[in-house]
């Protein structure tokens, strides 16, 4: 039982869970970023196409 106590106590290694957390919220946040700015790109160069065919 002393084992079991020992493993629910023990906070070695709890540092790296916290960067892995951080480290995922990190890449969805670049993902997120990513997507959003592609499709605001895609969409300016979608009107620049328009505009430069109705010359």
């Amino acid at each position: 039982m002393t084992f079991v106590r020992k493993f629910f106590n023990d906070e070695d290694g709890a540092i790296s869970v916290d960067f892995v957390v951080l480290t995922a919220a990190i890449v969805t946040l670049g993902l997120v970023v990513g997507a959003v700015i592609s499709s605001g790109a895609e969409g300016l160069a979608n009107r620049t196409e328009a505009e430069l065919n109705n010359m």
